[in-house]
């Protein structure tokens, strides 16, 4: 199983911060941004992980992270997005990574509490299909929010105006390799851009989605607010635990 750290975008609602570096090169309490996702996969007993940016800075992120010494990896690989398209697109770039592998997918913004390794166990021993994780949230419209028939998702709604559920579907995926069959066959959504929650009613359509809710507290630390929030959450409890 392969490790995927989506890092691009222009991270515009951190403006003014953006125009000089890549938002996860932020910090976070105490450390860039770009460490947590990393950890989360490295947590969960991942150690080949790719990192797709873009942007201006991405040499910065080869700068920092090397080749992973010090989060016990011997080595980390990197691929550039050229230019926007949304979270699958960016994906998209790492099907020559995944090589017909199960990978488990971590948007470079995601923080949490604890780790996914409990998850990403039983997605080991999932035969196929794909996998997300779940947090109920106070503001459920900022997200992708799963509809319930009972303990089934029957369909995941991008930042609805009257959400279905007080859940949101976090940045952490895991899928087989048909996610890359399903992004060649996806449409630009009205934004313009390969929506992941597309990916994701693929396989619920499949019947070969499942769930698990996430423990401890969870942040996209992807607006003044969040990042403010995920900061003093780290400072106080710590992230990432083993």
């Amino acid at each position: 199983m392969k490790g995927i750290v989506l890092a691009g975008g222009l991270g515009s609602r951190l403006n003014p911060l953006t125009k000089v570096t890549n938002k996860h090169l932020l910090p976070v309490y105490n450390e860039p941004m770009i460490y947590y996702p990393i950890r989360i996969l490295v947590n969960a007993g991942i150690d080949e992980i790719l990192i797709v940016t873009g942007g201006n800075n991405a040499g910065e992120f080869l700068r920092l992270l090397e080749n992973g010494n010090d989060f016990g990896l011997k080595h980390i690989n990197y691929t550039y997005q050229q230019g926007e398209g949304g979270i699958a697109a960016a994906l998209s770039l790492a099907e020559f990574f995944a090589d017909r592998d199960k990978i488990v997918v971590v948007l470079g913004d995601n923080i949490i509490e604890g780790n996914i390794k409990p998850a990403v166990e039983k997605f080991r021993t999932q035969k196929d299909g794909a996998r997300i994780l779940l947090k109920e949230v106070a503001d459920p419209q900022r997200f992708g929010v799963p509809v319930f028939a009972g303990e089934k998702i029957i369909r995941v709604e991008e930042k609805p105006v009257k959400p279905a559920s007080n859940y949101a579907v976090i940045g952490i995926y895991m899928y087989d390799y048909r996610v890359f069959e399903f992004i060649r066959s996806l449409k630009p959504s009205q934004r313009g851009e390969l929506e992941i929650t597309d990916v994701n009613n693929f396989y619920i359509k499949e019947g070969k989605m499942q769930w698990d809710l996430l423990d401890g507290w969870w942040s996209d630390a992807g607006t003044f607010e969040s990042l403010q929030a995920a900061g003093n959450m780290v400072a106080k409890t710590g992230a990432n635990k083993i």
